[in-house]
């Protein structure tokens, strides 16, 4: 892994006003509320929490495709934070995303072939027609998509297939960064497997960085080589993925942890649960003190006081973790 990250990230914060009441006071909703990492090259950080707990907007954020509220994005150094579209166009041959519902997110009254090409179309526009149809079919193919498939539409390939459209559009322009924002939760477990392998058989070719957001801790686990915990927009715990899983430290990964399903029948009946109670509170009133606490096992009055800092403890310093009492 490269000492010098091509993304850092510092402090991001994304508050959204949100009016109400009889006189239309207005209240910020903290989506993302101080979140700090950094993404090394031909690295995968893995960013998993609960559904609402700010990370597809981080993801956004990232790119610009959300204005950050404060802190710092820095691409290779530079930070592009509030960069305005025209701003963003330079970087956006190194930095793509993969959405989560794939047919949703292609042009259904564009071919495969057009949909693939649409970044070609704005970043190399003197290409040949020859050239572009050359570029299009090898990055199909790359994907495990039949060139002759060049000129179908969307409605007719699968779900599995239409997400590999969308990895196609996204690493044609051979990027640095790629946002894979929960890239296979809407397709069947059969297919499950097959896209996340694809995404790793094609960052070790082309090199290319993933943000891999999910909610499911049993699909991070495979692919990323770093972990980070979210809750309620804030980071609860980061580290090595094999660290992270097999020695979590915050009562929210350990719950988490606890939840993902092992393929061993027989560790699977054996292992003991963790059950987080309640649900997520909302991001227009967060608990005082630490974020997590209104659910936590362990929450002593400490915990409502005072928000715990994100730091390493017992000399693990690639292991931070915001608790005051880690396990």
């Amino acid at each position: 892994m490269s000492a010098e990250p091509i993304l850092s990230v510092k402090d991001l914060k994304v508050h959204f006003p949100v009016r109400g009441g009889l006189l239309g006071t207005s209240r910020s909703l903290k989506a993302v509320d101080g979140v700090s990492f950094d993404v090394f090259p031909s690295e995968t950080l893995g960013i998993v929490g609960e559904s609402g707990s700010g990370k597809s907007t981080i993801g956004r954020a990232v790119l610009q495709l959300i204005k950050p509220t404060a802190g710092r994005v820095a691409w290779l150094g530079k930070n592009i934070a509030g960069h305005s579209r025209g701003q963003m166009k330079p970087y956006r041959r190194e930095m793509q995303i993969v959405f989560q519902d794939p047919l949703a997110s292609l042009n259904p009254r564009m071919t495969a072939g057009d949909i693939i090409a649409e970044p070609l179309d704005t970043f190399e526009p003197g290409l040949s027609a020859a050239e572009r149809k050359k570029r299009v079919q090898e990055i199909m193919a790359k994907v495990g998509l039949l060139p002759q498939m060049i000129n179908r539409y969307p409605h007719e390939f699968s779900g599995g297939q239409n997400q590999r459209i969308g990895i196609a559009r996204a690493m044609i322009l051979k990027p640095k960064l790629i946002v894979a924002d929960e890239p296979v939760s809407s397709l069947d477990v059969s297919i499950r497997a097959q896209i996340i392998n694809l995404l790793a058989d094609l960052q070790k070719e082309m090199g290319v960085a993933l943000i891999f957001i999910s909610h499911d801790l049993a699909v991070v686990r495979h692919v990323s080589h770093r972990v980070l915990v979210l809750y309620l927009g804030k980071v609860m715990e980061l580290a090595k993925a094999d660290i992270l899983l097999s020695r979590p430290r915050h009562p929210y990964t350990q719950a988490l942890l606890s939840a993902a399903p092992i393929p061993d029948p027989a560790v699977e009946r054996g292992k003991k649960r963790l059950l987080i109670e309640g649900d997520l509170p909302s991001p227009l009133n967060p608990p005082s003190g630490c974020v997590f606490r209104t659910r936590c096992p362990i929450a002593q009055a400490k915990c409502a006081r005072e928000v715990p800092a994100l730091e390493a403890r017992a000399g693990a310093a690639d292991h931070v973790v915001a608790c005051h009492f880690p396990s």
